[in-house]
């Protein structure tokens, strides 16, 4: 998985650098915030693709990648990755920071590509919605035996809090007059770039790792016990 952190020639600087216009300038904020999806800012995906060779070069100055998926309607900044230790230069600091994942979210965020992939499979519409109970049965079978119903909706309901924070999940709004709506959850498809075709034809044997990891931990408490 990775970290989450859009054409002509344009005007020179004199010392090379593209002119930073305002149109310009408001796409590298809004990127190093965070995504830029089409469909919550048409006019500023517009701009992105007009625009994309200047920030990438911008970008470039900062040691991170434009990633542009078009046909999914998203975009992205990525840090480049560190150079060998081999190499000579300093080792600059990243601006992207990153955060190492929790087995449940990494579990969750697997079982959430491996749903999308099944869903993209059977064409038809391209936003997955699931509910939160939905998600709780992805989950419920990888996580240990012995959890109570209480305990397991505690965990998921956590890790569903920091799936969303990450940007891999969207919360959306209950429907009206739904007042025993658990929640729904939209997946979005940059999920898709931090788990590539590779990592999912490994998905399989990853996910019965995890489950074997899971019995193994089971049965060494129930020797502690």
């Amino acid at each position: 998985m990775g970290e989450v952190f859009y054409a002509h020639d344009s005007p020179q600087g004199h010392q090379g650098t593209p002119h930073a216009t305002p149109e310009l300038t408001q796409l590298l904020l809004h990127l190093l915030k965070g995504v830029l999806y089409r469909e919550e800012d048409e006019r500023l995906w517009a701009s992105l693709l007009h625009l994309q060779t200047q920030v990438r070069e911008y970008a470039a100055v900062l040691l991170l990648d434009l990633v542009v998926e078009e046909a999914e309607g998203y975009a992205f900044l990525r840090s480049r990755p560190d150079p060998d230790e081999s190499e000579d230069g300093p080792r600059l600091p990243r601006l992207v920071a990153r955060w190492p994942l929790s087995y449940a979210v990494s579990l969750m965020l697997a079982l959430l590509r491996k749903r999308l992939a099944e869903f993209d499979a059977l064409g038809g519409d391209t936003r997955l919605v699931l509910s939160r109970d939905d998600i709780v049965e992805l989950m419920r079978v990888y996580l240990p035996d012995g959890t109570n119903e209480a305990r397991l909706i505690d965990q998921v309901d956590a890790t569903l809090t920091k799936v969303v924070e990450l940007g891999f999940l969207r919360r959306l709004k209950p429907a009206v007059g739904s007042a025993h709506d658990r929640g729904h959850y939209e997946v979005r498809r940059i999920l898709k770039a931090f788990i590539d075709a590779t990592w999912l034809a490994e998905l399989d044997a990853r996910l019965e790792a995890y489950r074997l990891a899971l019995s193994g931990k089971v049965e060494e408490d129930n020797r502690d016990a």
